[in-house]
């Protein structure tokens, strides 16, 4: 593990203390790391807590840590980002993890989200865009790339609601459909022209309906599994 705790930021005593957003890494590449680190310490609003090389590291440290965001790569040594998401999110389901990788197969979309990722970014984001994505996280959102959003929205579009999802009711429906292309709640209550206390009532419900805690899971558990091809599955 490589620590990268960075000094909180001294406050004017006229102005009111901002608590900025916590951040900790889990990624192997020591220039990937170095690199996000430099983009954090950019600005006030963010602070790293500590920068990770392996899965089996951050999991003994993010629990008891418990930063706002969590970037995760896939390809670790060891045990891979997914399992690892796995791990954090049964210790601490509130834990907020943004997958951020090289990767855009379906099969590692849907399995990281169905572990407990609340969004998936792919690594040549560029870098103002990565910040919104982790303050997007950080305030409940589920921050996508646009291919990523893509495949999820085709996905949510070709497969027919099953098992539990059936006993969704029409507007459940609609607001789940629109928590699979990224909205916030507020652009889901402007949409649907209902108020945002309605739009978390009927998230609530679609929660208990679904047995999820959270936006990425009651998505990943409506879609269905991506097939695999032949190759894949050899």
């Amino acid at each position: 593990m490589i620590s990268m705790i960075a000094p909180t930021p001294e406050i004017p005593d006229n102005q009111p203390a901002i608590m900025p957003i916590t951040v900790s890494i889990v990624e192997d590449s020591v220039g990937v790391r170095e690199g996000l680190v430099r983009l954090l310490k950019q600005t006030s609003e963010f602070r790293c807590l500590a920068c990770y090389a392996s899965g089996e590291a951050a999991l003994q440290e993010i629990p008891a840590a418990a930063p706002d965001v969590v970037l995760m790569d896939i390809n670790l040594p060891g045990m891979n980002g997914v399992e690892c998401v796995r791990k954090l999110h049964a210790l601490n389901p509130a834990i907020r993890i943004v997958m951020l990788t090289v990767y855009e197969q379906p099969d590692h979309i849907f399995d990281a989200l169905t572990a407990g990722a609340i969004g998936y970014l792919l690594k040549q984001k560029p870098s103002a865009d990565l910040l919104t994505a982790i303050r997007d996280a950080h305030q409940g959102g589920a921050p996508m790339s646009s291919q990523i959003a893509r495949k999820v929205v085709h996905f949510f579009q070709s497969g027919a609601p099953a098992g539990e999802a059936t006993e969704l009711s029409a507007r459940e429906l609609e607001v789940l459909d629109l928590l699979a292309k990224g909205h916030l709640i507020k652009e889901i209550a402007d949409r649907l022209s209902i108020s945002f206390g309605t739009v978390r009532t009927y998230i609530r419900r679609i929660y208990e309906k679904l047995h999820v805690h959270s936006r990425a899971q009651a998505v990943a558990k409506y879609l269905p599994p991506p097939a695999r091809t032949q190759t894949e599955q050899v």
